[in-house]
């Protein structure tokens, strides 16, 4: 299902193809770049296709500031109901019957494991997939790819971190989505427990076929557990959150970023049930007070109120999309007249301390020739019943 065809002016310094650059490079002429993504827009985890509606939205406002050059973009996306063999088709329609210049902002773990092969293969760039599953950032198995969220691995190793200090020596619970998303995480906190692994570290993972979780939550409450991992898409996150409540376990929570939405998580729980839940983030929180004033929440605001009028600005997957928007612009913007395939790979591996202006303080993206993740740093952040509050040092997954 085509969710949006949008031809949008693209403001770039210089960006003017030759006829030869126009020749040479699918998707690029002189007056026109296509670029191509897939979003489960439907699905169970049909919320996260707001990030893509973010980042349309975002591409749009590039052309109505005015665009330079007359060139356009025509941003093509399609939706893959969350489903592998639904994302391979989509993904050959872009390249082969849409032929677009490169990939990017394709989202989803198990979507984009079904199809980072194929487009490798076709040498089309692939770039700031939303997915964290840590394969994705070898560069050199996939070097048309990088990746536009903290690795799950880096993001499971804080939480462990936090678990460990929190509750020295005790059991630890994870709910995990039985893929590439969910396997990072208990990998991860194997890793970091190693030989206590067996003894402290009990998972138990789900399909996304499942009707509910809570049969996995109730056998994991019965491993004695004081601290408990979700690492799940929204739907089965509440779920999960919701099934806690029901049979009174109150654990060290922690939720995976994936699932913080406050609108796609908390609320359908319910704001007041969930306080204390622990979660990671590299952004502001638009619903957080403290950013009232602050001139990049400002900026998202103003953005938000013109091209997402009438969503939900408490929903962090809008915002997410905005920031992919900023990373594109910046991407496009080094390319400058070199639209080629290598030249995006290349710059898409080539931005040096890009802070946006919703990022937290002291988070930036930065990649290079030996780094194919956007973002590499966090911090933690605890629901207090209103809004997300931030605590403690911007951290890697190395600390």
């Amino acid at each position: 299902m085509l969710l949006r065809h949008l031809t949008v002016a693209l403001g770039l310094v210089g960006l003017c193809a030759t006829p030869t650059l126009a020749a040479e490079t699918p998707g690029v002429t002189a007056t026109e770049i296509k670029i191509g993504s897939i979003f489960p827009f439907s699905g169970p985890a049909s919320s996260l296709g707001n990030t893509g509606k973010g980042l349309i939205a975002y591409v749009k406002s590039i052309n109505d500031r005015g665009g330079i050059s007359g060139r356009k973009i025509d941003f093509i996306t399609y939706d893959d109901a969350y489903s592998p063999p639904k994302a391979v088709e989509q993904a050959r329609k872009l390249a082969e019957s849409d032929e677009v210049a490169f990939m990017f902002g394709q989202l989803g773990t198990p979507s984009n494991a079904a199809t980072i092969k194929y487009l490798n293969g076709k040498k089309i760039p692939d770039a700031f997939i939303m997915t964290g599953a840590n394969k994705f950032a070898n560069f050199q198995e996939y070097p048309y790819t990088t990746t536009g969220l903290p690795s799950y691995d880096t993001e499971a190793r804080v939480y462990a971190r936090f678990a460990g200090k929190s509750y020295p020596n005790g059991k630890i619970a994870i709910l995990f989505q039985n893929d590439d998303l969910g396997k990072d995480f208990v990998n991860a906190f194997k890793d970091v427990l190693k030989d206590k692994a067996a003894a402290q570290l009990t998972a138990i993972g789900y399909e996304i076929t499942d009707p509910t979780v809570d049969s996995q939550i109730v056998n994991l409450k019965a491993s004695g557990a004081q601290s408990l991992l979700i690492a799940a898409t929204p739907k089965f996150a509440a779920q999960a959150l919701r099934k806690l409540n029901d049979i009174g376990w109150k654990p060290l929570t922690m939720i995976n970023m994936v699932s913080s939405s406050v609108s796609a998580t908390l609320q359908p729980v319910g704001l007041d049930k969930v306080e204390g839940v622990v979660s990671a983030a590299f952004f502001k929180d638009p619903n957080d007070p403290k950013w009232a004033d602050d001139a990049g929440m400002k900026e998202y605001r103003a953005f938000f109120d013109k091209y997402l009028a009438g969503s939900d600005f408490a929903d962090l997957n809008y915002l997410t999309g905005f920031q992919q928007g900023k990373i594109l612009e910046q991407l496009l913007n080094q390319c400058g007249n070199d639209l080629t395939r290598d030249n995006v790979v290349k710059q898409s591996r080539s931005i040096r301390g890009l802070q946006l202006p919703t990022a937290l303080p002291g988070i930036v993206v930065n990649t290079d020739s030996g780094n194919s993740k956007a973002w590499t740093q966090l911090q933690l952040q605890r629901w207090n019943g209103t809004v997300w509050e931030a605590f403690g040092d911007v951290l890697s997954g190395a600390e």
